[in-house]
């Protein structure tokens, strides 16, 4: 178990006495998680590819020691520098997603990647943390000088990066993100009006969509209607669930990894479904609920504004995308390719969401103990 005196001033004891370490274990045990359920959904996969059975496997473990130290570095920066790095990463990701479109490689219908050397990258992963830190600045700015433009400006940012995602077209990640503005937008003190605006305009872009994308108007017809269209997937997620019960089929007893090509990203929580069960299932549920809610509560007495913006943003860029996810391998949500933050493989969603996370520990970090003195005196003892 890792110690530090509290008269050690060194970085990493200033670090470890400030961080929520009751947050940072409960990451760790969700990362420790996605590794066991890489473990056991990957290898059908990679043998279906010609690949080595451990392929994934071995990748999984470079990109978690990455993500892990990714994670604990950011984690260790204050506000001031945080807040500058996002603000910096945000255009070259929308230079990146852009690039995509004219250099990117496409995959399933849409140009979301990058190949580079032997990494593929996926610029939009990394747009999502780096555009809610900005909005978030925004947002902050103008709180605290009524005269800044902050929230035109910040809508102005939604425009560039919805509009963005769309041309891949990529609309589970641009549902998301206007779900996570939308919230963020709300916190900043949005108009009932705006609302009520705002929500009717999220409709109609949703029919919008359903009416002129025929993949859109596919998916939700499968959705409403199974039998209308080809649900494989989705039924096959269904039965591994109801395959594995209570207690599950025991590890590496699946079946549903041998038969759905994405069982090891889109698909990973019904593998864990059908292997360890239903309570897993829930506990891994629970676990990302503690997370979202251990967050926000660092909230409840802050006075910053940034700080309010960009951790509730965050957090529910993370808890909304563990739904997104969890839903669809339910069927209680349209089939979108979304992977179950630090569960799923892939290399760019674990960096991206290392970043996301990192950046909340980092924000969310007190000097307990003198908080902890100052009460104290304040009490009089």
């Amino acid at each position: 178990m890792i110690t530090f005196a509290r008269s050690d001033t060194s970085v990493m004891s200033r670090w470890w006495w400030t961080v929520d370490r009751w947050l940072l274990l409960a990451l760790m045990l969700l990362i420790g998680v996605g590794l066991i359920l890489t473990f056991a959904a990957s290898p059908a996969v990679a043998e279906k590819l010609g690949l080595g059975g451990f392929h994934f496997v071995k990748r999984q473990i470079v990109f978690l020691g990455a993500s892990i130290a990714t994670l604990i570095a950011i984690s260790m920066m204050n506000e001031t520098f945080v807040r500058r790095v996002s603000v910096l990463m945000f255009p070259v990701c929308v230079v990146l997603v852009w690039a995509t479109l004219f250099f990117g490689e496409e995959i399933k219908g849409s140009s979301r990647w990058l190949q580079l050397g032997g990494f593929t990258l996926q610029p939009s992963e990394f747009l999502k943390p780096a555009f809610i830190m900005t909005t978030s600045w925004m947002f902050a700015e103008e709180f605290k000088n009524p005269s800044f433009p902050g929230k035109k400006i910040a809508l102005g940012f939604y425009f560039l990066v919805a509009g963005s995602l769309i041309l891949q077209p990529d609309y589970g990640q641009t549902i998301l993100i206007s779900s996570v503005f939308a919230i963020q937008f709300i916190i900043a003190g949005l108009p009932l009006i705006w609302v009520f605006g705002a929500f009717g305009g999220g409709l109609l872009a949703i029919v919008s969509a359903y009416i002129f994308v025929p993949h859109v108007q596919s998916r939700i017809d499968i959705f409403l209607d199974p039998a209308s269209g080809d649900s494989y997937q989705i039924d096959k997620a269904l039965n591994a669930f109801k395959s594995g019960g209570l207690f599950g089929r025991g590890p590496g007893e699946g079946a549903v990894k041998k038969v759905l090509p994405d069982a090891h990203t889109d698909f990973i929580f019904a593998v864990a479904g059908e292997e360890f069960g239903s309570f897993v299932c829930v506990a891994i549920l629970c676990l990302f609920a503690v997370i979202v809610i251990r967050g926000l509560s660092h909230l409840l007495e802050e006075e910053n504004p940034f700080v309010l913006f960009a951790v509730s943003g965050l957090l529910s860029l993370f808890g909304l995308q563990a739904l997104i996810n969890m839903g669809v391998n339910l069927a209680v949500l349209p089939n979108k390719g979304m992977t179950l933050p630090f569960i799923s493989y892939g290399g760019s969603s674990l960096l991206a969401l290392a970043i996301t996370m990192g950046i909340v520990l980092a924000l969310t970090r007190k000097n307990r103990f003198l908080q902890g003195s100052r009460l104290l005196r304040q009490g009089g003892v």
